[in-house]
């Protein structure tokens, strides 16, 4: 049941970790569920087209006052840090007016954005928009992942391909992507492009390899030898 379910969640407590990270009593969870949920949405909706990969939220209890540590991870810093740090301090001042708690954001700047999955179905998204056709996007974006170090790549779009009266389901794939492996470091993304023919769905799974004992996420992650990104197995095939 691998390729039924969300790759991020069923690694979760595995190889993977939670992108919040507090310890509160059960009264508690609600409400801050809700508030890491008003986080993500404001600093997404402030801070438009400045490519975020992954927003880390963590609460931490100092000298009984309640602080909350943001990581932002995006391709794109300068454009959440503005000039002299305008950008930054305008949503740190809108972050506190929604918690009334101490906010220190930090802004990571994201160093290879073609194999982190959420960018590309983003760029994936964009192009689409700007009415390039669907087969192009998809090969496109799986020679650039590729190029950049992941060992398989896979893409579907669903929806009025190219403005068909019946909707229907197109993907791509090359390289590895084992499912089913729960060590395997898979990373996938969901979005949606809002075409004038419609809603298209778009999903894409990375494989960076596999986390052996010992190894954490981030060692399958480090940057590849040019050796290594030029022989991977590229098998291509398509699949409905």
């Amino acid at each position: 049941m691998g390729q039924k379910t969300n790759p991020n969640g069923l690694r979760l407590g595995i190889i993977r970790t939670w992108e919040s990270q507090w310890c509160v009593n059960d009264k508690e969870i609600p409400n801050l569920i809700k508030e890491d949920f008003l986080i993500r949405k404001i600093i997404n909706n402030f801070t438009k087209k400045s490519a975020i990969s992954q927003i880390d939220i963590e609460r931490l209890k100092e000298k009984n006052k309640n602080r909350i540590t943001i990581s932002v991870h995006t391709a794109k810093p300068g454009v959440i840090i503005g000039k002299d740090g305008d950008t930054r301090n305008k949503l740190v001042n809108k972050l506190k007016e929604l918690t009334q708690k101490d906010v220190n954001l930090n802004v990571l700047e994201v160093k290879n954005s073609d194999k982190i999955a959420l960018l590309i179905a983003q760029n994936m998204a964009e192009q689409l928009e700007n009415r390039m056709f669907f087969r192009r996007v998809q090969k496109m974006a799986i020679q650039k992942a590729l190029k950049a170090g992941a060992k398989g790549v896979k893409t579907l779009i669903s929806g009025r391909l190219g403005g068909a009266e019946i909707a229907r389901s197109e993907g791509h794939a090359e390289g590895r992507v084992p499912l089913h492996t729960l060590r395997a470091d898979i990373d996938y993304a969901a979005l949606e492009a809002h075409t004038t023919y419609g809603v298209l769905g778009i999903k894409v799974w990375i494989f960076h390899g596999e986390v052996l004992p010992g190894q954490t996420i981030l060692d399958t992650r480090k940057p590849f030898t040019s050796q290594s990104s030029n022989t991977p197995n590229r098998r291509p095939r398509n699949f409905k």
